[in-house]
């Protein structure tokens, strides 16, 4: 439930404030990344979901792409 309500309100983003969002989850996961190798983050979790949310934001990005 919780994905359809996150896709539907990726969906009514414009495609410019899609891709900031997409560019600001990219650097949420590069910091997590780097807090990962340094020892801070305890468990690998918050990285796969970012990546799952940065892979269906992209994925509605590209549904946009060829709707138009």
């Amino acid at each position: 439930m919780k994905r359809s309500v996150e896709k539907s309100d990726l969906r009514g983003l414009a495609a410019e404030d899609l891709a900031n969002k997409i560019s600001s989850m990219q650097e949420e996961l590069m910091k997590l990344n780097f807090r990962k190798s340094s020892g801070q983050l305890a468990s690998g979790v918050p990285m796969r979901n970012l990546r799952r949310r940065i892979a269906r934001a992209k994925t509605v990005q590209r549904e946009a792409r060829t709707q138009a």
